[in-house]
């Protein structure tokens, strides 16, 4: 639904996007995510037809963002980062404006205004003034704008930003809600949202994409297998003594250590191999007193993703395999 192909933009000698490329297939949630500047909204801008791109090309929905744009905004509903509100309007006074504007025939403005404030719990504002609204509230309304006409594909610039963390749950289960009707690309710094939100992930560094693939695959591929941190009673040699018949430890890394030995196991693609390995050093006569499963998290990978792109900024895109791929 959403097709980027070397999509770049320059603003006089600063490049803002280069040679861009990526999808999102129709009711897909996927995070986009970079750091501040990295050309996450400059993106966007180009999406929504808003702003025109240096070259390359964009679709949505099937139409060109240059040469179709009007059908690109009938068929996309934008959030910015700042939503458009109007503060002495009433929440039903804004959607039934904007359901003017986008062009909704009179006689079903009531049922798509229904339905958006119900899709968005904003039935017990309906007739509350914006500028009264929490700014959790203001933004369902902003969400409300976006998906009144019934698109099939949304953008969402920041759409927690500023939230309180009940409200970010809030507007999170509402997003969710949103994804397997309509296509979603939801930009964002906060990657424990996009880890609780998204399907899959589309990271970009300095214009560039730096990886596309699923969270879950991300913070795999980070450990390079699946890893435990233990610690027994034994040393190096011991350990890979006895946990060499078993086939399934790839590297063993000695951690620093406290009272006792502490090591990291990285393990074959099944990720519930701890029984096995718990089973194993006991049976070989190694005491063992702790195994943890590693879960890094997202921030883990993003950050490492980031490291190695600033470290070799001439090198070809890192583009991690697409998990629908596999």
């Amino acid at each position: 639904m959403i097709e980027v192909e070397q999509l770049s933009k320059t603003y006089g000698q600063t490049v803002a996007i280069a040679d861009l490329s990526f999808r999102v297939e129709a009711g897909e949630i996927v995070g986009f995510l970079g750091p501040n500047g990295a050309g996450k909204t400059t993106t966007l801008r180009i999406l929504s037809a808003y702003l025109p791109a240096t070259a390359g090309t964009a679709k949505v929905a099937g139409y060109d963002v240059h040469d179709e744009s009007m059908a690109v905004r009938r068929n996309l509903g934008y959030l910015p980062e700042n939503p458009p509100l109007y503060p002495n309007m009433t929440v039903v006074g804004f959607l039934d404006f904007v359901a003017q504007i986008k062009g909704i025939p009179p006689g079903d403005r009531p049922e798509k205004i229904t339905a958006a404030l119900e899709k968005c719990q904003l039935q017990p504002k309906a007739n509350v003034h914006i500028r009264k609204l929490s700014k959790g509230y203001r933004q369902r309304v902003g969400i409300a704008q976006a998906i009144i006409h019934d698109p099939p594909v949304i953008i969402l610039d920041e759409p927690t930003v500023g939230l309180d963390p009940a409200q970010m749950i809030e507007v999170r289960h509402l997003i969710k809600s949103l994804g397997g009707d309509r296509t979603v690309l939801l930009s964002t710094h906060l990657l424990s949202e996009v880890s609780l939100t998204c399907d899959r992930v589309v990271m970009i560094n300095q214009g560039h994409l730096v990886a596309t693939d699923t969270p879950a695959n991300l913070q795999h591929h980070f450990l390079g297998g699946h890893g435990y941190d233990i610690e027994i009673d034994g040393d190096r040699p011991q350990l890979e003594n006895v946990l060499a018949p078993l086939g399934i430890v790839s590297r063993i890394e000695p951690l620093e250590s406290g009272d006792r030995p502490r090591f990291r196991l990285t393990t074959a693609d099944n990720p519930d191999l701890g029984r096995d390995i718990a089973k194993t050093l006991v049976n070989g006569g190694i005491h063992l007193y702790e195994l943890q499963r590693l879960r890094p998290s997202l921030e883990d990978v993003f950050l490492e993703l980031l490291k190695a792109e600033t470290a070799a900024p001439t090198e070809p895109t890192t583009e991690l395999p697409n998990a629908d791929s596999q």
